[in-house]
């Protein structure tokens, strides 16, 4: 499992990075912007991409939408501190195979991850 973790602050990077690795979870780049995260990608295909919805750039929405469209098979999970419901209304859920609140990252990030990778 190759996870690409895309978020603008470091220390979130690292916090994400390090319960990746306690669930033996490969981490096969860390990005912090938009483009970044496009490039990357489409360079090393990973399994799934952690993404933030507030970077520099191309805002998280219009890239997983880039990649939904261009690498469908890629699982893209939306990470934010915004309230999903107002964040990604109607056809924009459609853009994520899951969302994870920041605020909930030590405890649902591996269990969020786990239940996606299982489903087809």
């Amino acid at each position: 499992m190759r996870i690409l973790i895309a978020d603008d602050n470091a220390l979130v990077r690292e916090g994400i990075a390090e319960i990746l690795g306690e669930n033996a979870w490969e981490v096969c780049g860390q990005v912090s912007d938009g483009v970044q995260t496009l490039e990357q990608a489409r360079a090393l295909q990973p399994d799934l991409i952690l993404l933030d919805v507030s970077m520099p750039g191309t805002n998280g929405l219009e890239v997983a939408a880039a990649i939904k469209s261009e690498m469908p098979t890629i699982k893209v999970v939306i990470v934010s501190q915004h309230d999903f419901s107002k964040l990604l209304p109607g056809a924009q859920r459609n853009l994520a195979d899951g969302f994870i609140d920041k605020n909930r990252l030590g405890t649902e990030l591996a269990s969020t991850i786990a239940k996606i990778l299982s489903e087809p």
